[in-house]
């Protein structure tokens, strides 16, 4: 079932964008490396109105030591990038010439410098955010030789999972959005490892946003199973369409349109017999677009997923294709495909970038360096 038939976002051409990175900023949190670095965000705008994007997703941008997806503090930017003031000054730039606003809402885990932590680290037992926390155990110590253990993302224990099922915390995190809504004037949220929030949190966060604002964006980081459980009108919006980024650059690769034919066709095909022996993108495609006897049966269907090539988390697309003529063909299959197109910062210009070589931080530079090889490669060619 269709969540919000017409919304802005059914529509919507992405801009990624990791601010961090983009900025310049330092790689870790001090108060050395506070400063006003917002202003390349604001002379992109005018790339973004020429790429014809209608919508900007920002990766994290609040208060963190390191990477931003280790939170501090929900209610303030980072100082490595600004004020309050002058982010709320950016979101106005953007709306004035009709782009909206998603950013990361990193609400499954926080850093141990979030300043609810920092109080457990100093008050114990004793803390009144104690239960904000998963697995907080005070009989043994955790990695970091606190005095207690606790659940951590992945075994990362730079970042502490919060505990959902308490009341104050929900509180906090819901008067945060209500802050990001009034205060920074954003158009929705793209909710980091969506994939572990509890599904009444969800559909609490869906109601609550709901009532602020009719049209306000819910994206859901889920990577893999069955992207319909997280979909509907109480639910989100969109979720990131991993299911197919895998395929759109292995399909090039390869040679071979199955995998990306079968993705689309599950994701949004009919349950016609042409549709259930595709083995073309065309004739998923077409499946998609209304071919076939017209009994939809894609567990998508109704839903407009969150497309991409490439993102702050892998590899560029410039680095996986095995033929670099392959990226125009790959942005057709994107821009072409059911769903919403979004355009990682950089790949516009067949930036290339991997973890193997560099890390994270090879897929997150500064826009300084993205427009200097961008001009390298204007000039070679």
């Amino acid at each position: 079932m269709r969540s919000q038939a017409g919304a802005w976002f059914e529509k919507a051409f992405f801009y990624h964008i990791y601010p961090l990175g983009f900025c310049g900023a330092p790689a870790r949190n001090s108060a050395e490396a506070a400063g006003s670095r917002l202003g390349p965000l604001h002379k992109v705008i005018p790339h973004l109105r020429e790429l014809g994007c209608t919508a900007v997703y920002l990766g994290p941008v609040f208060a963190s030591h390191e990477h931003g997806y280790d939170t501090s503090d929900y209610y303030h930017i980072d100082a490595r990038l600004g004020s309050n003031e002058e982010f709320r000054e950016l979101v106005g730039a953007l709306h004035a010439v009709d782009i909206r606003v998603v950013l990361d809402g990193v609400f499954n885990h926080v850093g141990r410098q979030f300043w609810a932590f920092r109080d457990l680290q100093e008050h114990g037992e004793n803390s009144a955010y104690r239960d904000w926390f998963k697995g907080v155990d005070f009989s043994t110590q955790s990695p970091y030789g606190d005095a207690f253990s606790y659940t951590a993302w992945e075994g990362h224990f730079e970042l502490v999972s919060l505990n959902h099922q308490n009341p104050e915390l929900r509180q906090h995190l819901f008067g945060a959005v209500d802050w990001m809504i009034d205060e920074l004037g954003i158009d929705g949220l793209r909710l980091d490892v969506a994939y572990l929030l509890p599904k009444d949190f969800l559909r609490e966060l869906r109601s609550y946003t709901r009532a602020k604002r009719q049209d306000f964006y819910l994206l859901g980081e889920v990577i893999h199973g069955d992207y319909s459980e997280y979909l509907g009108p109480e639910l989100l919006d969109s979720v990131t369409n991993y299911e197919c980024y895998k395929g759109l650059w292995s399909s090039l690769n390869d040679g071979n349109y199955h995998e990306i034919g079968h993705s689309i066709g599950r994701q949004f095909g009919d349950a016609g017999p042409e549709a259930a022996s595709a083995g073309s993108r065309a004739a998923a495609v077409h499946a998609s677009a209304g071919g076939g006897n017209g009994h939809w049966s894609g567990i998508s269907h109704g839903h407009h997923l969150y497309n991409f090539v490439d993102n702050h988390d892998v590899d560029r697309a410039a680095s996986v294709l095995a033929d670099k003529n392959y990226l125009h063909p790959l942005y057709g299959l994107l821009m072409t495909m059911p769903g919403a197109p979004s355009l990682y910062y950089g790949s516009e210009f067949g930036l290339p970038g991997s973890t193997t070589a560099g890390g994270d931080a090879a897929l997150r530079p500064a826009w300084s360096e993205v427009e200097r090889q961008a001009g390298q490669a204007s000039a070679a060619s």
